[in-house]
């Protein structure tokens, strides 16, 4: 079988991220599964794992990887990084036409790239096989509870991005057993959801069901997982359909106004389309009933399903206030009666080892086969943004997008 040379790229888009594709140990565990793999590391001093750690294991560390086949980043390439007639993979952000990255696209055309764009990688099932959201999930519930402690005087957590890594955070934890008997939400089943029950039950929180959540009082902190169904209801009033709602969103409403009365904590972790409706309103806000004074928005949607997230924050400054009277942003905890919003967008770079490890894992298990076998399944075709110059069929649709 043909070699193929693969390149993990210097991150160099800023604020720098400091994960990677592969860490040392998974980059020694694919050179060890793949007979036709070679492999090399772009030189880095921003990453969680030092060059010095690859080298330890044989793994060659240079300063450029233009004779790489493939190359293997994390977030946007800088375009003016980007090297002609190559193979990349990374999350591109362009496929719901983001402003930001247009220019991006465009020189990935004219650069005659082939882009795989790791969002798009799925099972035939159309399930993600390869992603970070449970250390969105797992940092974003960590940082929630960090945030409440500090509105209310409680505790200081360390932030996750001080800790080395998960386990350095662990030791934090028993911080939060000082909580009074509160009442937290998540919402969400996917990956990140996952992560954030992960993080409330390792906690020592205890998980009720909704309906007890909704109707009983507890002499302890409580936390629930509320599903679509729990909170969205048709239009029409017929049964709730899974499918359907995915499908047509837009024929839902949103029954979360039973929660608000209850909920000190929400912690929104589901994924939400444009066409869906918002969880609470603004005005909902200004009820004499509203209880939650803590949301920390994993899914950090600007004026998404939590329409007080105005803006996205960032990990040195993760909060602000929300003052429900004028809907104006103020300086984090400024008073108990405003709305603590946390909106970090990129918060699996604060535990940088551990979700490069997961990643890494995946990647193994579940890209490399493909990308190193022929692809015969059409895993990554279908991921395929651009080649040779060209969008592929399937994102056709940002023709207009990348259109002078």
């Amino acid at each position: 079988m043909q070699k193929v040379k693969l390149g993990i790229i210097c991150e160099g888009k800023t604020p720098p991220d400091r994960r990677v594709p592969l860490t040392p140990n998974k980059c020694d565990e694919a050179l060890h599964t793949f007979p036709n793999l070679d492999l090399v590391v772009q030189s880095s001093d921003i990453r969680a794992f030092s060059d010095d750690e690859y080298r330890a294991l044989g793994i060659t560390v240079q300063p450029e990887v233009a004779d790489c086949d493939v190359l293997l980043g994390v977030k946007e390439v800088p375009v003016e990084q980007l090297i002609p007639d190559k193979t990349y993979l990374f999350f591109s952000h362009t496929v719901k036409k983001q402003p930001a990255n247009r220019e991006l696209l465009r020189q990935v055309l004219q650069k005659r790239i082939t882009l795989i764009d790791y969002e798009l990688l799925t099972n035939a099932r159309g399930e993600r096989i390869i992603a970070f959201g449970r250390w969105a999930g797992i940092v974003g519930a960590y940082n929630g509870l960090l945030t409440y402690g500090r509105k209310h005087g409680l505790y200081q957590l360390k932030p996750a991005y001080q800790c080395q890594d998960m386990e350095d955070m662990e030791e934090e934890f028993f911080k939060v057993k000082r909580l009074p008997p509160i009442k937290l939400a998540v919402t969400g089943s996917g990956r990140v959801a996952q992560g954030a029950l992960e993080v409330l039950r390792r906690m020592g929180i205890r998980q009720v069901s909704v309906y007890d959540y909704l109707y009983l009082d507890f002499n302890e902190p409580v936390f629930t997982q509320l599903r679509s169904s729990d909170y969205n209801a048709r239009r029409d009033g017929r049964v709730w359909d899974t499918p359907n709602f995915h499908q047509q969103p837009e024929e839902y409403v949103s029954t979360f106004d039973k929660f608000l009365p209850v909920t000190d904590v929400l912690i929104a972790c589901a994924y939400w389309h444009p066409a869906a409706p918002r969880l609470f309103s603004e005005e909902d806000t200004r009820r004499p009933n509203f209880r939650p004074r803590v949301i920390a928005d994993v899914t950090c949607d600007v004026n998404g399903s939590i329409p007080t997230t105005k803006r996205s924050t960032t990990i040195p400054a993760p909060t602000f206030d929300y003052d429900p009277a004028t809907g104006e942003l103020q300086p984090p905890y400024s008073g108990l009666d405003y709305l603590t919003i946390m909106a970090v967008d990129n918060l699996p770079c604060e535990l940088p080892r551990n979700a490069s490890r997961d990643f890494g894992r995946q990647l193994i298990d579940n890209v490399l086969p493909h990308l190193l076998g022929g692809d015969p399944q059409g895993v990554l075709e279908r991921a395929t943004i651009a080649h040779g110059g060209q969008l592929t069929a399937r994102y056709q649709y940002l023709q207009d997008y990348v259109a002078d």
